[in-house]
């Protein structure tokens, strides 16, 4: 079995648009070309990869099977196969722009002084930041790089884990006094919650219970789309918030909130380095990801839990 490394480049491109024509024009071919090395590796393959229809290509189970393992192994590939000239450009200047797409409190409270000093680094890159909660279309958006919290959905982007951080369900001491602590997961139901609206209650509020994770049943009457907006509202005494602890670390520290169902531990994220797929990978993207992986590596906001 023979095949390019390029046909499966391609291929995941393909795969990643939609189209030919859009991923003609990521890779700066023509589409002829992309369309015949699709061919090529499905001949090669002896299995059809995509299946066309009304100007769109539906990729086929065995295509989604093919690039779940790909992928990986890909971006591993490359990095293998770059390794001596990253070693040999390490210490030349980077030039041009770079484009971050990051989670509005994330990106403010932690990531903007980890990006100010990679600037102050390569003072010869332009470097453009957008914080938003939403989960922005990297490719079509014109993004080099995204930092996401949580799985990436989008399977056709290369990722690197930066560091995990957890939920931690909490409150302000004030609300405590006058609504009492919840002792179990049940008692849920007897509190007001405050609910960020980008992301269902059930798949905030989640608890381990042995090897599965539940979700209690929990009543909104404040929801918002922002995590430092959420905390504010605990901090005023409105209700119970489930945020992560780079948002929340400081208050539970000071005591200005207060942990609660510390018997209960909540769902890991990861938080993640994500890009579309590129070979080879500009320098100015991997050691933007070495510099990020490297500050995250210890992350410096904790969260006790011994605090409740």
């Amino acid at each position: 079995m023979r095949y390019e490394l390029n046909d499966l480049e391609t291929f995941l491109t393909v795969l990643e648009l939609g189209t030919v024509t859009a991923a003609a024009a990521r890779l700066n071919l023509s589409k002829s070309v992309v369309s015949k090395r699709i061919s090529d590796l499905e001949a090669t393959l002896g299995a059809a990869l995509f299946r066309r229809n009304a100007g769109r290509i539906i990729p086929t189970e065995a295509a989604q099977h093919l690039a779940e393992r790909l992928r990986p192994a890909l971006a591993e590939l490359v990095a293998a196969t770059e390794s001596t000239a990253w070693d040999m450009d390490g210490l030349q200047p980077l030039r041009g722009a770079l484009s971050i797409s990051a989670p509005m409190s994330f990106g403010i409270m932690h990531l903007g002084p980890i990006i100010a000093r990679f600037a102050a680094q390569n003072p010869e890159l332009d470097i453009s930041v957008d914080y938003d909660d939403r989960t922005r279309d990297l490719a079509r958006e014109g993004f080099d790089i995204g930092i996401r919290i949580g799985k990436p959905r989008d399977k056709a982007l290369m990722q690197r884990k930066l560091c995990e951080d957890e939920g931690v369900p909490c409150a302000s001491p004030a609300y405590l006094a006058a609504h009492g602590q919840p002792h179990s997961m049940t008692d849920l139901r007897d509190h007001h919650v405050i609910s960020y609206s980008h992301v269902p209650n059930n798949q905030v509020w989640q608890f381990q219970d042995h090897e599965r994770f539940v979700s209690p049943m929990v009543n909104s009457r404040i929801s918002l789309n922002n995590g430092e907006a959420i905390r504010e509202m605990a901090l005023q005494g409105l209700g119970l918030a489930m945020l992560p602890g780079f948002i929340v670390a400081a208050e539970i520290a000071s005591g200005r909130l207060v942990r609660v169902l510390t018997d209960y531990p909540t769902r890991r994220l990861p938080i993640v380095a994500v890009w579309p797929p590129v070979s080879p990978m500009p320098a100015k993207l991997r050691r933007f990801v070495d510099h990020v992986a490297s500050e995250l590596k210890n992350p410096p906001w904790q969260v006790g839990k011994e605090t409740s």
